[in-house]
């Protein structure tokens, strides 16, 4: 694999640390508002690149940060009387509906900010201690013209930043360009108590503290949008390298903007469009689709004539595949056949040289435009055959083999989403119950249910916190509903065994609503999905 370095200039080859095993981290949100489009595609762009990481045999370690504690989050919280901390976490979980929605997968490490205050005034001591910072009043600047490589991922002189960059003007700071790592608390704001006084860290610390926390000194990818390059990324290397005497980052992966009339989407504009309105009129695998149909390091304008196009695009794939399908039908065709000389050789050999042709394409900067046109291709020869093709074994045999690398391919992308998205919105569904299940047992203050609950939750890879308003919980992968039914139609049984039968009536109707039928026969309680 070969990626468009940004710190180089140039595309090189892919070499982890130590392989298999590759470490990236993506800068994550702020967390004061809902998503934007233009905030969704590095959201799809990093995500299709792990994806493709996996396929390829590579063990990925993927980190992506929130950003919890922030100015903008702070005069957001006090334009609606709300505690900062409080309304950062409420947009984090808002992030996480909307990334679900589009098939992100979770990061391996979620970080936030606010839980990592010792991490991040330790780094900052350090870079004191080593003549990179000072501080006055409370505040801690970055000096700027200690770190010699200044500049070397944005390709700027800093005299041209100097020329060219806004920079917030403080006469206490010994240069313009010096930055914030530490900034004093004023009245009314969230706080922390440090060495320099109480207050909180500058925006670019936070990256560079957490991702070193969590992937090591030097990591293999570091990622993000092009506005991220100066002066975010270009502040985490001078931190991040001041502190170690290494290199951060190998390789630094950016993608392009997403445009409105040839300008850049963003909520200081205000020519941003929220990504749940989006989906309200779209499916997220069309929107996925989209974003995937540009190279992307290329900006992309946005119409809604372009998702058009995607939604038309997509289902030509969609039909190909439910038409294969339907040929092969549900009979068993046992293993993988081998094939003589003959019309089935002839069409897997042209899915194989596409598929390679795919792997080419991803193999060469993760270029997912021409990928989609070997796919397109793919589809038109499971075409071509199903034309023409006898209603026999070897025929059904050849097409699964067709098919099997098809939908591979194409969950490489994400852009066959409707069986995955049902099941996530069903488990999801199911985990609100198992929530509310849990709120209720806290109130009442039976605590061996609850623990009941916690204790399964944790069995199941999902950890439980519990808050003021309720139960919440956290997972890198969802597990499976099948699990979580049984477990609340076992706890149904013992209430009305306990002979708490509104507590039963609740379990059962809660799953009525959430699209599962429960009867109750001489043989036991059985279920079955009647919405999917």
């Amino acid at each position: 694999m070969r990626v468009y370095n940004t710190l180089n200039k140039r595309k090189e080859e892919i070499l982890p640390l130590a392989p298999p095993e590759i470490k990236i981290y993506v800068c994550g949100p702020t967390t004061y508002n809902y998503i934007h489009l233009g905030n969704a595609r590095p959201l799809v762009v990093f995500d299709t690149i792990r994806r493709y990481m996996f396929y390829r045999g590579l063990e990925v370690k993927y980190v992506q940060n929130f950003t919890d504690v922030d100015d903008k989050i702070i005069k957001r919280a006090q334009e609606e009387g709300q505690d900062a901390l409080q309304l950062a976490e409420h947009y984090i979980e808002e992030y996480f509906k909307d990334a679900d929605a589009l098939g992100i997968k979770r990061a391996d490490i979620h970080p936030r900010v606010s839980q990592h205050m010792t991490d991040i005034i330790a780094a900052i001591a350090g870079l004191i201690d080593k003549g990179y910072a000072y501080e006055v009043d409370g505040d801690v600047f970055y000096r700027v013209r200690a770190f010699k490589d200044y500049g070397k991922l944005s390709g700027r002189s800093l005299e041209e930043m100097l020329a060219g960059a806004r920079v917030e003007v403080n006469e206490r700071k010994e240069e313009p360009m010096d930055f914030a790592l530490w900034k004093a608390s004023k009245p009314g704001e969230p706080y922390w108590n440090s060495p320099w006084g109480p207050g909180r860290p500058g925006w670019h610390i936070e990256c560079s503290v957490m991702s070193m926390k969590y992937l090591g000194e030097t990591l293999d990818i570091h990622g993000g949008g092009n506005d991220l390059i100066f002066p975010h990324h270009e502040n985490e290397i001078a931190q991040a390298e001041a502190l170690t005497g290494k290199p951060f980052s190998r390789y630094w992966i950016h993608n392009g903007f997403i445009t409105v009339n040839q300008e850049k989407m963003s909520k200081s504009l205000g020519n941003f469009f929220i990504l749940r309105d989006i989906l309200k009129k779209y499916p997220a695998d069309v929107v996925r689709f989209y974003l995937l149909s540009t190279h992307y390091r290329s900006p992309l304008d946005f119409d809604d004539g372009k998702l058009e196009e995607a939604r038309r695009a997509l289902g030509r794939l969609k039909t190909t595949e439910n038409l294969a399908r339907e040929f092969i039908g549900d009979g068993e065709l046992g293993g993988e056949q081998t094939f003589e000389e003959g019309p089935a050789l002839s069409f897997l050999q042209s899915v194989e040289e596409l598929q390679n042709r795919y792997i080419e394409a991803m193999d060469d900067d993760f270029n997912t435009a021409r990928a989609l046109g070997h796919l397109f291709e793919i589809s038109h020869q499971i075409n071509s055959y199903l034309a023409a093709a006898a209603n026999d074994t070897t025929s059904r045999s050849a097409l699964q083999q067709a098919l099997k690398v098809f939908q591979e391919l194409a969950d490489v992308l994400g852009i066959f989403m409707d069986k995955e998205q049902n099941q996530n919105q069903m488990v999801e569904k199911l985990l609100k119950i198992m929530g509310d299940l849990r709120q209720l047992a806290r109130q009442e203050k039976d605590f061996a249910l609850a623990d009941q609950i916690r204790d399964f939750m944790s069995d199941n890879g999902i950890r439980v916190e519990d808050t003021a308003q309720g139960s919440r919980f956290l997972w890198e992968q969802l597990p499976a509903a099948e699990n979580l039914v049984n477990k609340l139609l076992k706890f149904r049984t013992e209430f009305k065994k306990a002979r708490q039968f509104d507590r039963a009536d609740k379990v059962r109707d809660e799953l009525q609503e959430a699209g599962i039928a429960v009867e109750d026969t001489r043989e036991g309680v059985r279920w079955r999905i009647v919405d999917a």
